[in-house]
């Protein structure tokens, strides 16, 4: 039986979402001059406030630290200013991009004589839940602002100081600009009620976005009764092809898993065809046994691996299905193109699976036959991201097929409505 809602919980989402649909209002109707102002305003605060914000970050890095929070975790909650500068840099990327409200995504004349649009508008008021990472704070407020939505954040708790400093910034600078600072807003309460509220604030929210691991994700999906996009966790596979460059696939396979580990679009699972094993992976252990890899491999597979001098841990199902997020790959030999196709079907979670292959044809059928949001020819999974496709920031990935699929940005954000001009006509 579901504990009763704390009401003071459904009081405070309550006016949270009040606000922001106000806000929603104003930024419906703002051209896109002044939206891109306002998001280069909040870039300019947030670095003028670098010190503010790491100094507020490491209190949470070294409470999280102390208390045992994964490395990798740890790397995905901790700014620098570096990051910091990136965070802003993001912004102004987005203030680059073409506005998609009012965007006609088709039109037509009638029979009768009437004008139809359908017409890009924007949500309303978004909500978005997210774990540890407080860069998805500033990506989510300026892809909210800049696609004429309001926002209700929720950060993990891990990050509440940073995530506290942040909105203050962003705030500061919209009031600057004199643009309804509740445009962005920090559901800054703790507990579980106040995220209840939030998932079950049917008709005062218009969409909510969960973005954070397995357990997250699914919790928001099948609890809420606001709309949903669902992110989906990354369990990525590369696939090394009969027809691979085998150059290719060592610098793909080391980036795809090496280059930022506790990221979804990090490589978890490598696949690589019997007729190239002998020479792919004696030079593909290796150099993931350099980058400090530890191989999740059957039996079979031990001697090669030990060999290549990276740690060998026997696989089991359970590996083929883990989000690993760290400095650990599923590696499995297949003898066709056909059983690595029949390996992701089951095991892939559908968010990015690449080949490597110069052959045509088994491209064509990796890009025909693979139902994930990405599907990557000759490129690493690590490409699978907002910046990366040229979107600006991103919200999320999506991994699943309503509405949105794959790196979500601003056209994502919106939605339509059907635009009828007519000069009389009635219908007979």
């Amino acid at each position: 039986m579901t504990t009763p809602l704390d009401p003071a919980a459904r009081e405070l989402v309550s006016g949270l979402a009040a606000r922001a649909r106000t806000a929603a209002r104003e930024l419906a109707l703002l051209p896109r001059g002044r939206k891109d102002a306002a998001l280069r305003a909040m870039a300019d605060a947030l670095e003028a406030a670098t010190d503010e914000i790491v100094a507020a970050n490491a209190q949470d890095v070294r409470r999280e630290s102390a208390a045992g929070m994964r490395a990798n975790l740890v790397d995905r909650l901790t700014l620098t200013p570096e990051r910091v500068a990136a965070c802003a840099q993001g912004l102004r990327d987005v203030a680059g991009l073409p506005d998609p409200v009012g965007d006609v995504v088709r039109g037509s004349t009638t029979p009768t004589g009437l004008q139809v649009r359908q017409v890009r508008v924007p949500m309303g008021v978004v909500g978005m839940i997210y774990e540890a990472r407080p860069n998805v704070t500033v990506d989510a407020a300026g892809l909210a602002l800049k696609s004429g939505n309001a926002a209700i954040l929720r950060g993990g708790s891990a990050a509440e100081h940073s995530n506290r400093i942040l909105v203050q910034v962003l705030r500061a600078a919209l009031r600057d600009q004199g643009i309804a600072e509740d445009a962005v807003q920090l559901l800054d309460a703790p507990g579980h009620d106040p995220v209840r509220a939030l998932m079950t604030a049917r008709g005062e929210l218009d969409l909510l976005i969960p973005r954070g691991g397995a357990g997250l994700i699914q919790t928001v999906v099948t609890e809420s009764t606001v709309p949903t996009i669902e992110t989906g966790v990354g369990n990525c596979h590369v696939y090394v092809d009969a027809g691979a460059d085998l150059d290719m696939a060592e610098r793909i396979v080391v980036n795809a898993k090496t280059h930022r580990t506790s990221v979804c679009n990090a490589a978890e699972s490598l696949l690589v065809h019997e007729a190239v094993a002998p020479q792919a992976l004696p030079r593909l252990l290796t150099a993931l046994a350099r980058a400090g890899v530890t191989i999740h491999a059957p039996a079979e597979l031990r001697e090669v691996t030990e060999a290549a001098g990276a740690p060998w841990v026997e696989a089991t199902d359970e590996d083929w299905a883990t989000e690993y997020l760290s400095l650990d790959l599923a590696v499995r030999v297949v003898p066709s193109l056909d059983a690595a196709l029949e390996h992701v079907r089951r095991w892939s979670s559908g968010h990015t699976d690449a080949i490597v292959t110069e052959d045509r044809a088994a491209a064509r059928r990796w890009v025909q036959e693979v139902d994930s949001a990405a599907v990557m020819v000759n490129a690493s999974t690590r490409f699978t991201d907002g910046g990366e496709l040229g979107f600006g920031a991103e919200i999320g990935i999506s991994t699943q097929k309503l509405h949105a699929r794959g790196p979500m940005a601003l056209e994502e954000l919106t939605s339509t409505k059907w635009v009828v001009e007519g000069d009389g006509q009635v219908r007979g």
